[in-house]
Formats: C-alpha cells, sequence, structure tokens
C-alpha cells in the first residue's frame, strides 16, 4: 500500500509530499480543486501515456514518486519475473518527464521499461473512475469477475495453453490442405520440373568445378603441352639443361674443397638442390607425356555443363546443390501429393484429439463458473439490499458459446430493482446511482479474493445520498481492513466522517498563480470541513453539531 506521495511541478502542484495510511481514507475538496491532479499524478506512476503540458508551467521537469509497503502481498515472484529488486518493507516507483517530452521510470532507483511498470502498478493500485462503469457493457469484465470469484486462474490457464495448441494445429491442418490443393492444380508442372531435374542425374555437388576446370585443361591443352616441352629441354638438355650444368658445378667445387674449405658447403648446397631440381625435372617430363587433347572428351564436357548451367538459369540456383534440394523438394511435394489423404487424416485426427481436449477443459471451466455464479448472486444480493435497493434480483446468466480463447461460455449479469419487472443485462436497466452501487458491491466482492494493496474509487458515490451513502462508506472501510488500503474520492459527508483520515484539496492563488494543495486534516479540521460539506460555504452551528455527531458516531473524534 501507498505510504508516501511525492510531487513535484506537476500541473497546479508546486510541490508535495504527503503520508497516506491502512485501512479507509477519504479525500475530499470543492469541484475543480485538483483532485484529479492527483489521480492523474498516481496515473502516471502507474505507467500511462505522459503529456508534456502535464509539466507546470515555466518548468523543465516534473516528479512524481510514491513508496509502498509490500510486506503483506507476496509480489516477490513479480519482481523476480519483471527483473526488479525487491525490498517489501519500502519499494518506491518514480516518473519523471522533461519539457522535451523524455520520460523516465525507475523502481528503486533503477531505471525500467514503461511497460514493466505499467504491469507491476496493475498489482499494486486499482483506480476504479467513473468511466469504468462502463466496464459492465463489456462481456470480458463481466467473464473475468466470475472467473476471479471462482480461482479459476490455472484452470483458466491449462485452457489457454490447450486452445492455442489447437487452434496453431487447427491452422496447419487449413494450410496442409491449401498446399494440397495448390500442388494438386500445379502436380503435372512439378512433375515436368522434377522429371527434368531428375534426368539430369546430380549427385555430386562438386561436379561443376571439377568439370569447369577440365574444361579449362583442354581448352589450353596445346599451349600446356609447348610450355612443359621447353621446360623439360631447359632443365634436362644434354650440354645445357639446368639439371647437369647444377651437378658439374657442384663437381667442381667439390675438386677445390682441399684447398678451399669454403667451397665443400657450397658444393653441398648445390648438390640439394641438384636433387629438387632432378624430381622437378622428372615430373615435368612425366607431365609432358601425359598432355593429350580428345575432341570427344572436351565435346562431353561441354555439354554436360551446359546442361547444369541451363538448369541454373531455369531454376534461378547458382549450384548443384541448390539443384539437388530443389529436386528432392519436388519429390516430396509429388510424394506428398501421394500419401495427401492420409496425411489430411491424420492431422484431421490430431486437430479432432485437441478439440476433445479443449472441450473437457472447458467444461471443467464452466462447471467452475457455475458454481461461482451461485456465490456472487448471493453475495450481490447481501451488498446491495443495504445499499438501498431492496427488492434487487441479480443473476449470473452464462450461456454456451463456441470455443474461444476464454473458454465456451457467455456470462451476462442480469439486473432488476424493483418487482414485476424483467431480468435485463445490467449495463442497460440500471440507472447510474444503481450502476455505481453494483460496481462497489463487486470490487468488494472481488477485493476480498484477490490480495490487491490499494484500492482509490472516484466518486463511487455519484447518483447517493443518505443513509445509502452511509452504507457504501462502510462497506469501503470493511474492504480497507486486512492489510488494504482504501481511498475514496467523494463529495458526502456521509462517506467523509466513515474514513480513519481525510485529506482535503483546495486551490490558492499565489504571485506566481493557481497552485493546489493537499491537507491531512486534524480532527477538528475534519469538523469543519464535514460542516462544510453539509451545509456549503455558511458553516452554521448546526452543521458543525452535525459533523462532530457523525464523527463520533464512527469512533473518528
Amino acid at each position: 500500500m501507498i505510504k508516501q506521495l511525492y510531487i513535484k511541478n506537476f500541473a497546479l502542484i508546486d510541490e508535495l509530499d504527503i503520508p497516506f495510511y491502512p485501512g479507509f481514507s477519504v479525500i475530499t475538496g470543492e469541484t475543480g480543486a485538483g483532485k484529479s491532479i492527483i489521480l492523474g499524478a498516481i496515473g502516471l506512476l502507474l505507467g500511462q501515456r505522459a503529456d508534456t503540458r502535464q509539466i507546470k508551467a515555466g518548468c523543465d521537469k516534473c516528479i512524481i514518486e510514491a513508496r509502498f509497503d509490500l510486506q503483506h502481498y507476496n509480489l516477490q515472484p513479480l519482481f523476480d519475473q519483471l527483473d526488479m529488486d525487491y525490498n517489501a518493507e519500502e519499494t518506491i516507483l518514480r516518473r519523471e518527464i522533461t519539457s522535451k517530452g523524455k520520460s523516465r521510470a525507475f523502481v528503486n532507483d533503477s531505471p525500467v521499461a514503461l511497460s514493466s511498470l505499467k504491469e507491476l502498478g496493475e498489482h499494486l493500485i486499482d483506480i476504479h473512475s467513473q468511466h469504468q462503469n462502463l466496464l459492465l457493457q463489456t462481456d470480458d469484465f463481466q467473464l473475468g469477475v466470475v472467473d476471479v470469484i471462482a480461482h479459476s486462474d490455472k484452470l483458466l490457464d491449462e485452457y489457454k495453453k490447450s486452445y492455442n495448441v489447437y487452434t496453431t494445429e487447427k491452422a496447419a491442418l487449413e494450410k496442409l490442405r491449401h498446399d494440397i490443393e495448390d500442388n494438386r492444380k500445379n502436380e503435372e508442372f512439378l512433375k515436368y520440373q522434377f522429371t527434368e531435374l531428375d534426368r539430369a542425374n546430380l549427385a555430386d555437388p562438386e561436379e561443376q568445378q571439377q568439370l569447369e576446370q577440365e574444361q579449362n585443361r583442354m581448352n589450353h591443352a596445346e599451349d600446356i603441352k609447348q610450355a612443359l616441352f621447353e621446360s623439360d629441354n631447359l632443365l634436362s638438355a644434354e650440354e645445357s639443361g639446368a639439371v647437369g650444368n647444377v651437378k658439374h658445378v657442384a663437381d667442381r667445387l667439390k675438386s677445390l674443397s682441399e684447398v678451399m674449405p669454403h667451397a665443400s658447403e657450397l658444393a653441398e648446397r648445390l648438390e640439394s638442390c641438384y636433387i629438387d631440381l632432378k624430381d622437378v625435372a622428372d615430373e615435368v617430363a612425366t607431365s609432358k607425356d601425359d598432355v593429350s587433347f580428345d575432341p570427344q572428351e572436351l565435346e562431353r564436357v561441354n555439354e554436360r555443363l551446359d546442361t547444369i548451367y541451363t538448369l541454373q538459369h531455369k531454376y534461378n540456383k547458382d549450384s548443384i546443390a541448390g539443384l539437388i534440394s530443389l529436386r528432392d523438394d519436388l519429390g516430396h511435394q509429388l510424394q506428398a501429393l501421394t500419401n495427401s489423404d492420409d496425411a489430411v487424416a491424420d492431422k484431421q485426427q490430431q486437430v479432432d484429439e485437441l478439440f476433445k481436449q479443449c472441450k473437457q477443459t472447458a467444461a471443467k471451466l464452466t462447471e467452475t463458473r457455475k458454481k461461482a455464479a451461485i456465490t456472487i448472486e448471493d453475495k450481490m444480493k447481501k451488498y446491495l439490499i443495504p445499499l438501498g435497493i431492496p427488492y434487487v434480483r441479480f443473476k449470473v446468466d452464462i450461456q454456451s458459446k463456441p470455443l474461444s480463447a476464454n473458454g465456451a461460455d457467455k456470462v451476462s449479469f442480469l439486473f432488476s430493482a424493483n418487482t414485476g419487472t424483467l431480468l435485463q443485462p445490467v449495463a442497460q436497466v440500471a440507472s447510474g446511482g444503481e450502476i455505481a452501487r453494483v460496481m462497489l458491491s463487486l470490487k468488494a466482492m472481488i477485493s476480498g479474493t484477490v490480495q490487491l494493496p490499494t484500492i482509490i474509487f472516484d466518486e463511487i458515490d455519484t447518483g447517493v445520498s443518505g443513509r445509502v451513502a452511509e452504507q457504501m462508506a462502510h462497506m469501503m472501510g470493511e474492504m480497507g481492513e486486512h492489510n488494504r488500503q482504501v481511498i475514496s474520492i467523494t463529495h458526502l459527508p456521509q462517506i467523509a466522517a466513515v474514513a480513519s483520515h481525510q485529506y482535503k484539496v483546495e486551490k490558492s492563488e499565489t504571485s506566481t498563480g493557481t497552485v493546489s494543495h493537499m491537507t491531512l486534516l486534524t480532527s477538528e479540521q475534519r469538523v469543519t470541513e464535514i460542516a462544510k460539506m453539509l451545509s456549503g460555504s455558511s458553516i452554521t452551528e448546526a452543521a458543525m453539531s452535525n459533523a462532530r455527531e457523525l464523527l463520533t458516531q464512527n469512533n473518528n473524534l
């Protein structure tokens, strides 16, 4: 829950640093005083989109920071999942927005992505504003309420996984059928392509390189033979050959070894050269005799390369390996066409089995939802009757629908406030005040199931007054028990008097313009504020007396 809220340079707020407490608190103040600004600041902490117009005029940056006590909410796994530092006693969320449009978010002084801040915020604070009443019109919200009360999160997760596999395989089946249909239309062309490639007898990916080397050798056979003949003559001629001359020089130097010791070393080096030269000369002589030119072989190589080049150009491949891969793929497609009926039957059987599993899990979901529906109907009557709807009827209508991402159930909340009127969808027949009471009752029921640290109600009391408002206040007070924090923005003195703490938001004029303030009221200040809420700007002694009585009745004075 929130322990401390700090706001600087945001909208009309210069600087605000104020504590919050467990239990039930209210925020009061005249319309336009700045209560919505406080909510806007908290919304930024929860990852809402930032706007530079929210920065106080003339300032470069605004800061919103909140300190939370999370000791009772088992949020360590969520922090681990989001890769955030966890401090149960004091977790700090901070948002900074600059006039240049830059926005930064921090959790415990470590930068985090806005998406991560938003995901964390959803587990820390629930802000219920008037527009959230529109959720009663959506099937997903109503189904979500039922699932929360049913504690069906694990079963729903199991179903969603099964459903995702089912839809994936169902799509694969449709693709298989589509591909087979397309291939059947092109079967003759596929056969022609496969036959053409198959007749080429392509097997060795290196064949093209070997053929090109052989072609190049035969095209230059005469040049090669002439060069080898000249090389052989220069190396091995009897009188002028390099081999014989080196041997002769080595012998002459060797004969000088007794009179010139260094000559012996030179002779040995030349003898080593002579051995190498002799080997080279032998290989040149052998190669000279091996070089031949076969016109028929050259023709065969040219024809084979022409076949390969033609296929590569035709099928847009740059290697024999690519042609082999294409041929094999065509073969697989043709084989698949041959076995297509069996393949479709096998895939259909798999999809049918997955569908059956989804139906079985969906049926379990339906069973848990129907049990939860009975609980919801009973609790909603218990909540709504004290809230001034004595003849209320509330029904959770569950109808079957085709399998979808959240099961096979269509949920609708049906409502009637009067005897003799038919049950109809609540969003269609309930008045604004009735919808507010329905939503409060739903929130009260959900809060007993979901351990959410802080709930903020923004004028949930719209359309109610008197005894009903007092009952709503006590309901919010009960929601604020057991390590929860409930904050209500209200204009009703009956609600304000029930809260353990009361904050007042007001505007004032300064030399720099209009500013908004928020103050934690003392007991005596609460008397004056509630009296003002009772009687208006002219506070009467009767209003002061009534305010004291309201606070005393609720043990707040």
